[in-house]
This record gives structure tokens, sequence and C-alpha cells, in this order.
């Protein structure tokens, strides 16, 4: 126990110099919102006791945007008795600066994505045979997940495969739900995040753009 919390110490000095780096807020202590406030992505909604902390805060800039973010670490349990269990993983949500999008899905395709295909369940197809075979991809819309999956963004997501990524109204959540990150692995999330801002579709953009607008 007093090596664990010694790591854990050790990984909040890491994280808070992180984000003094980056000129966020931090604050380590124990978060019980977050589960309400990022609701719309499965992964807050496991199991009870859920809480976030080592949150860095703030605005940063990606592709020319200035993004309001927020990272951290989340744990929930589930069971009971001898059978409960604890999980945790890392996160990086960002008010995506290009507009509100439909839900959308990317993430690496796993054999339980391969037999809900053959029980029916929607996985969007692209030309690309190897991207298909490497990628779950959902959406509410299909147009949308045609469209943002462009032959850059394949040819991106091959070479630097995201740990996963979701659209959903006016956020975009990095995160797999099930690995906590190192430092480093923060600072690679937010410039993957800034590589697939860079490659979004000006054409999809500007339809966005024009429809908010109206």
């Amino acid at each position: 126990m007093v090596f664990a919390w010694r790591l854990e110490r050790r990984r909040a000095a890491e994280l808070e110099a992180f984000a003094a780096e980056l000129g966020l807020s931090f604050d380590s202590a124990r978060d019980s919102t977050a589960d309400k406030r990022f609701a719309r992505f499965a992964m807050f909604k496991r199991g009870r006791s859920r809480r976030a902390w080592n949150i860095m805060r703030g605005e940063v800039v990606l592709a020319g945007h200035d993004v309001n973010v927020e990272m951290g670490d989340f744990r929930y349990t589930v069971g009971s008795g001898k059978d409960q269990k604890t999980y945790r993983f890392s996160y990086l949500v960002a008010v995506n600066p290009i507009g509100t999008c439909p839900e959308t899905i990317v993430r690496r395709e796993g054999i339980f994505d391969r037999v809900k295909g053959m029980l029916g369940f929607d996985d969007i197809d692209f030309e690309s045979d190897d991207f298909s075979r490497r990628f779950h991809v959902s959406s509410d819309d299909k147009r949308f997940a045609y469209d943002l999956i462009s032959q850059e963004m394949i040819e991106f997501m091959l070479q630097q495969p995201p740990s996963a990524m979701e659209l959903d109204g006016e956020l975009v959540c990095i995160s797999d739900g099930s690995s906590r990150w190192k430092v480093g692995e923060f600072r690679s999330s937010l410039r993957w995040l800034e590589s697939m801002l860079e490659r979004w579709p000006r054409h999809l953009a500007d339809s966005m753009a024009s429809i908010q607008g109206d």
C-alpha cells in the first residue's frame, strides 16, 4: 500500500509538471462529476463509485484552433465482495473546434466486433480493406462517417492508430477506456488529436459550418 501510494504521488507530480508546461490547471483531488459531464461516452457510465482525478484542464492550441481540453485518470468499480474489481483508465476530452458531430466511434477492431457484425450490428466498411479489417467504425450518420474518414484520414490512422476516438455533439474523446497512460502518452494523445484535426476534410468542415450557421 505504501509503495502504491508513493507511485501515485510521483505520478501526480509528473502530471502536474506536464500540466504546468501546457499552461493547464491541475487538480489531484477526486471528482465525482466526470461521469455526469461525459455521460454521452459509455466508458464513463460503467460500474459504480465512479471518480476522476489528476485532472488537467484549460485551453491549448491545436491545428491553429484554441481548444478547451480536459485530461486525467478515471476509475470505477464492478462486482462486490471477493468478486469486486476496480478499473482505471486515462482520457482526453476536448471541445471539437470544427463543430458539432453525430455520434461516431473509431476504434481498433476486436473479436467481439466481428461477432457483432455476424449478428447484424452496424460496422461501416470503407474502400480500404486494410482499414476495415483493423478498425471498427460506427456512426449515427453514415454519410458523415464516409466524409470524415477520407483517404488521407485512412492513411493517417493506419500509420498512427488511435487509442480509440469517439465524437458526440461538441465533444471528442480519446481513450480506450481500459488503460492508464504515462505522461508521454498524454502528450502523444494531444498530438494525435491535433494531427486528426489537421486532416479533417475541408468540404466537411465547410458543410458543418454552413449547417450550424443556419
